[in-house]
């Protein structure tokens, strides 16, 4: 039986951009504090601030709901020589504290997991004595607990499934038994940290918590719905009127619930709002599909935010550390392109249709193209254009369209289904952004209507803003490539991360929440994983 006595020795840790040196500075600072940290423990032996080694596989035995731990568990205890880490001479120290505040309100995470061996926290917790002096048990307990906790509230769910669901944006790489050092340096990155979790997620934990308090308060009642009913408008009166009112005073969208049946200005400002935060045409008139979409139950929207915190876990929050980067949000038909982490373009857009679904995932930006050739995907001659010729044998030529080769392809032009500029981000996905000669769909409220690739509503725009500290570029030139009619091809100079995500919750700085169509049917599959741990 080995007994560990020696001096404690905190081995550096790194994460996945230590290779700056503003991060290798950042890790020596906490690699250091963490050792005065538990030079000052204090315990009265030197033999009493470390435990025996071979206590950690029987724990596992006795506590078989958190074998998986057990690996991390042994990896953290080998970093820090068998030290106690959520101990010191007052007992359990403040980190071990929180992380049981922690545990006990995990919900308010949106995790609907049990937490294995809770009732035997519960009993350190509440009996004073018990966290006095350090235990081997307890030691272990916390530790496996902690690894718990991260596994669910940073990590979320593995990988596998996450591309079941059909996401495939990098997921982010971090040493959860390193993280407990940043924690231990700074106990309240636990209540929240950005540099490990979008900040997004900390957004929608505060509106969970005000979701759930409507839920306390039995949320609100289902509106009369008349699907034949005629669309209400300004200066209509009637006892659905008053209902929705009602609704939208529930949620905040008007501050005053007058009672009136009378379709008013207030009630007008508050309907705006509630389009604006729904994702629909913003006019003043109320249809079927407005109450339909208001009777959706507040249980099922914390179900819909619970979801979107999950897929904040699989972000790396350091995509905001790019200069520049374009974030598409396919259920919000949005691109937003950011320059030093603020929105410097917002576009709509077209993605894919639900049979050719746009991929989730992100690649960089390497080349815009002006005045491109569309060359037609194999599947598109077959389904679509070879059975359009059968029937009009000048197909090709009324749609300025030639065989090159054996391939089919749109020669440039302002009828090429391209429009007049591409943006290429090599992926094996062969999704690009394009403009489009059809404008009129960007008007439409639901915009799935593509083959895959993404229409943008602002190509022009967009060019200028990647180009603009390009010497070799004005809005002239950019102009003239795009009109010339002529396919040229330019090689970006600096790389622009484009992320492709999947959000239908979205809360923004000042605390308004968003809710999008699940376009795709994607939140009750997830919400199938989630609920089930």
């Amino acid at each position: 039986m080995r007994k560990f006595i020696l001096p404690m020795v905190i081995v550096a840790f790194g994460f996945s951009f230590a290779n700056s040196s503003c991060k290798k500075n950042e890790n020596q600072a906490i690699v250091s504090r963490v050792k005065s940290i538990f030079a000052q423990k204090n315990l009265k032996e030197d033999d009493e601030a470390n435990f025996d080694s071979t206590l950690v596989a029987p724990f596992f035995v006795n506590h078989p709901k958190l074998k998986s731990y057990q690996s991390d568990v042994e990896a953290l205890y080998k970093k820090h020589q068998y030290h106690y880490v959520w101990f010191d001479k007052k007992g359990i120290n403040e980190v071990g504290g929180l992380l049981y505040g922690k545990i006990n309100n995990i919900e308010a995470e949106g995790i609907e997991a049990v937490v294995p061996y809770k009732y035997k926290l519960d009993e350190i917790f509440q009996n004073a004595a018990n966290m006095q002096k350090p235990d081997v048990t307890t030691e272990l307990l916390l530790s496996s607990l902690y690894f718990f906790y991260a596994d669910k509230v940073y990590r979320g769910l593995d990988e596998k499934k996450t591309q079941e669901l059909g996401w495939y944006l990098p997921r982010k790489k971090q040493s959860y038994v390193n993280y407990l050092d940043s924690l231990l340096v700074n106990p309240s990155l636990i209540n929240k940290d950005e540099k490990e979790v979008l900040g997004e997620y900390y957004r929608l934990r505060e509106v969970l918590q005000q979701y759930r308090e409507l839920e306390k308060k039995g949320g609100w009642n289902t509106i009369d719905l008349d699907p034949k009913m005629e669309p209400l408008k300004p200066g209509d009166s009637s006892g659905t009127i008053a209902q929705i009112r009602q609704r939208l005073f529930i949620i905040g969208d008007v501050s005053v619930d007058s009672k009136s049946a009378l379709y008013d200005e207030e009630l007008r400002t508050g309907i705006l709002k509630y389009k604006k935060g729904n994702g629909y045409t913003l006019d003043a008139l109320i249809t079927s599909k407005h109450i339909a979409n208001m009777n959706v139950s507040v249980e099922e929207r914390i179900k819909t935010i619970i979801v979107n915190m999950e897929r904040c876990r699989w972000i790396p929050s350091g995509i905001k550390k790019s200069k520049e980067y374009i974030f598409i949000n396919i259920p919000s038909y949005r691109l937003t392109y950011f320059k030093d982490n603020k929105p410097e373009l917002i576009s709509k857009v077209v993605v894919g249709k639900a049979m050719n679904k746009t991929v989730v995932f992100s690649a960089d930006m390497k080349y815009i193209v002006f005045s491109p050739y569309w060359n037609v995907p194999n599947s598109i001659i077959k389904k679509e254009l070879l059975p359009a010729m059968v029937k009009n044998k000048n197909y090709l030529a009324q749609h300025d369209m030639e065989w090159n080769g054996g391939n089919i392809r749109q020669r440039p032009g302002p009828k090429n289904s391209l429009g007049l500029v591409k943006f290429l981000f090599p992926n094996t996905n062969s999704i690009y952004l394009h403009d489009t000669p059809s404008k009129n769909l960007f008007n439409e409220e639901k915009r799935a209507f593509s083959h895959g690739c993404i229409r943008i509503e602002k190509p022009r725009e967009l060019a200028n803003l990647i180009l603009k500290d390009d010497k070799n570029w004005t809005p002239e030139k950019i102009d003239a490539a795009m009109n010339r009619g002529v396919e040229s091809w330019y090689t970006l100079k600096n790389k622009i991360p484009v992320y492709i995500g999947y959000f239908t919750a979205w809360v923004d700085k000042a605390g308004s929440i968003y809710f999008y169509d699940d376009v795709y049917h994607r939140d009750e599959r997830l919400a199938a994983y989630i609920y089930e741990q």
